[in-house]
């Protein structure tokens, strides 16, 4: 975001509250939407008379932090101590709060400076008020705790006693606003525990699924086990007349996955009642048009297809056939890894009232707007008719960034108006009407020079896509490396057909592709005679700032060498060779979502199985980590859910069109006595911070296939990680 358009005048209004107080409206623009028009960020801020502050959070809270992140910011700059601050949640809508999408870790780049300026607004106020009681120069006063001090007369107010003066001055322009130098911080960069963690350890309520409304009607749906079944007919007279079922409607769908596709839904006031009547329920579906997919035949054509020339080029450039012509020698290798199922804890699940021509929703979204506008399109609704409450997302890792529950909610509370619905799947339905994160094939090619240099290199990628483009999350980057470190490149692709919906899972696209390139070049580091760190080293070389398009920040090559030099440092690496046989290690290094991760993991083969025993983490988030104990929380959930896609049989497989897998025993996910050591460390550097909600999983799987490479001389390519495969 560029400081011109962070210099623009926002909107910062001051109002009194019942029986004293003030309250801020904070509406800055920090960027430019399409037309020209700046996108607002909108926070709100109460004082109250006793001088708590009460600080609105605007995102959705999905574990990644941002309900307790977002205020801290706004505090510091606010200048109030932490214990005064109560939080609270805002509903949704853009128009009044701006971005309040949780994905693509971009929450804290978003909302570094622009959140800053709104807690540095509110004090400016507030400053300006006591400068003009006391009639005495703004910038000769001081602020802590909230409340003004004038150092020359000793003269302190706290904020509240200020609200009556405050709320008559104008705002301040944000160009004028000075923000806290980092070593003046007091809030952030302070280990901060979650603003819920209190009442989830309690049991109390705070996630979709507990959400309980007077006279509420509890939902289930049965829709088609083939994606894209329509429905024909079904016995709802008979469902209806069993005991206790209120109604039995049918939903229609717009033949996209977004909208829920067909269902029918069964009512009653009890959700262990709705569902028990699903036994009864026989439906009809058509699905002659997606009943010949199977993960056997997406198989059988990828292995065809590899071989040959791909649908089209990624990028080419150089001369990619004299540079295999001409290596001393060459490399190849085919990597594949299947579709894989989000598995959130809490099902999918939305409560939505119609009434008086409009929807009230409450819904465990990490993509609000989306939601908004699909419910707008199946109900033919303005989207200003929509008001969406956010709860507590109880496990996202992007499947919440689909909204289809929330558009069967609020099409089925449409067919009962005044009457709120909770509709909640079970957790087989949850398994089974995922968007997957899509199976993909890889095959590699590398030359060398006599030297050992990588001088050219193809990867022909075989995923699924239509009309030459790839399906959601299936995208292979033009700029991957080692694309744009030397000269002759071509990443090719083809696409097979699927009726699987696809979606993006924590770490979209890169957590699959940085296991085959990092492993793959493993691989081509052997055969010159190196180590992966080393090659990455020489492949990095001098130093530069890679452009990566689309107003995304630079790739800076010295950054990475930065995480790679500190992560081989920490695992011991030089030492590897002196480990027991059985042991090893291995390296991986990864950008994306804008944050420079490099691991270093030891694993032991204990009965044919890998068993890692310790995974050593360094990062490059930028300048400033805002909450030191939520960063290590992320970085060792995104570990351990990077582990457990590789080891724990994470695999989603399709028959007749249908998915197989309908729980936990079927698509497993890693166990506390499989969780290794996770030893963390960030590299600060002097660019702005960025999120750490996905960064840290690509490189452990990566790492992990080396390391069972260097323990055993086996090499995994393809996912998950069987007995087999080591025998």
């Amino acid at each position: 975001m560029s400081a011109a358009i962070l210099s623009r005048r926002g909107f910062i209004s001051a109002s009194l509250l019942a029986g004293g107080g003030l309250l801020f409206d904070l509406n800055m623009p920090v960027a430019r939407a399409e037309n020209g028009a700046p996108v607002i960020l909108s926070a709100f801020i109460r004082i109250l008379p006793d001088n708590r502050i009460v600080i609105g959070a605007k995102n959705a809270e999905v574990g990644q932090g941002a309900k307790t992140m977002l205020p801290m910011m706004i505090a510091e700059e606010l200048d109030v101590d932490w214990a005064q601050v109560t939080i609270e949640q805002t509903h949704a809508d853009a128009k009044i709060f701006g971005g309040q999408t949780a994905g693509g870790s971009r929450t804290t780049p978003r909302e570094w400076l622009p959140t800053r300026q709104a807690g540095a607004a509110a004090r400016a106020m507030l400053v300006a008020a006591a400068a003009a009681q006391w009639q005495v120069a703004h910038d000769t006063l001081r602020t802590a705790s909230g409340r003004v001090t004038d150092p020359t007369s000793g003269r302190s107010a706290t904020y509240a006693s200020l609200a009556a003066v405050a709320a008559k001055l104008p705002a301040p322009d944000p160009a004028t606003l000075k923000l806290k130098d980092a070593a003046d911080f007091r809030i952030i960069g302070r280990s901060v525990v979650g603003v819920d963690t209190p009442a989830i350890v309690a049991g109390q309520p705070l996630y979709g699924i507990d959400t309980k409304l007077p006279g509420m009607l509890h939902a289930v749906i049965e829709t088609c086990p083939a994606f894209g079944g329509t429905f024909k007919s079904a016995n709802l007279d008979v469902v209806q007349a069993l005991p206790g079922i209120a109604d039995v409607l049918v939903i229609r769908g717009d033949g996209t996955p977004e909208s829920g596709h067909d269902g029918v839904a069964i009512l009653s006031r009890s959700w262990w009642t709705a569902n028990q009547a699903r036994d009864a329920l026989k439906v009809e579906w058509d699905v002659s048009a997606v009943s010949t997919f199977s993960t056997q035949s997406y198989a059988t054509q990828a292995a065809e297809r590899i071989r040959g020339k791909g649908d089209g080029d990624i990028v080419r450039t150089g001369d990619i056939d004299a540079a295999f012509t001409g290596a001393a020698r060459t490399v190849s290798a085919n990597y594949s890894y299947p579709f894989v199922a989000h598995g959130t804890l809490e099902p999918q699940n939305c409560t939505a009232l119609f009434r008086d021509g409009a929807v009230e929703i409450w819904a465990p979204t990490q993509n609000p707007e989306n939601g908004r506008a699909l419910v707008a399109k199946a109900l033919n609704l303005p989207s200003e008719k929509i008001r969406i409450n956010f709860t507590r997302i109880g496990g996202g890792f992007g499947r919440r960034l689909m909204n289809d529950y929330m558009v069967q909610a609020a099409q089925i509370a449409a067919q009962v108006p005044g009457v709120p619905v909770k509709l909640l799947w079970t957790r087989q339905q949850d398994m089974q009407r995922d968007f997957y994160r899509p199976a993909g094939w890889h095959g590699f090619r590398a030359a060398l020079d006599k030297n050992g240099r990588m001088t050219g290199f193809h990867d022909h990628f075989v995923t699924f896509g239509k009309d030459g483009k790839p399906a959601r999350s299936a995208e292979l980057p033009a700029h991957e490396p080692p694309a744009g470190l030397i000269d002759n490149v071509l990443l090719e692709q083809s696409f097979l057909s699927t009726n699987m919906p696809t979606g993006w899972l924590r770490a979209p696209g890169s957590n699959a592709l940085a296991f085959v390139y990092q492993a793959f070049l493993d691989e081509v580091a052997q055969a010159a005679g190196k180590d992966l760190p080393t090659l990455m080293i020489e492949l990095l070389g001098e130093p530069k700032d890679m452009p990566r398009g689309n107003n995304a920040p630079s790739f800076v090559t010295e950054r990475a060498k930065g995480v790679i030099r500190k992560v081989v440092d920490m695992g011991g690496w030089a030492d590897r060779k002196a480990l027991p046989k059985g042991t090893g290690k291995g390296f991986a290094f990864y950008y994306s979502h804008m944050g420079y991760f490099a691991e270093v993991l030891e694993v032991a083969i204990i009965d044919g199985m890998p068993k890692v025993k310790t995974v050593w983490v360094a990062g490059d988030v930028g300048s400033q980590i805002i909450n030191p104990i939520n960063a290590l929380h992320q970085v060792q959930g995104s570990v351990i859910e990077g582990l457990g896609q590789a080891l724990a049989g994470q695999v989603i497989t399709q028959v007749d069109g249908a998915v197989e897998q309908a729980n936990f025993d079927t698509h497993p996910f890693l166990r506390i006595s499989d969780a290794p050591q996770i030893v963390v460390e960030f590299v600060k550097t002097d660019y702005p911070p960025t999120g750490l909600g996905e960064p840290a999983l690509h490189p452990v799987i990566p790492a992990l296939v080396n390391a069972i490479h260097a323990a055993t001389g086996k090499r995994i390519r393809t996912l998950p990680i069987t007995t087999e495969m080591l025998a």
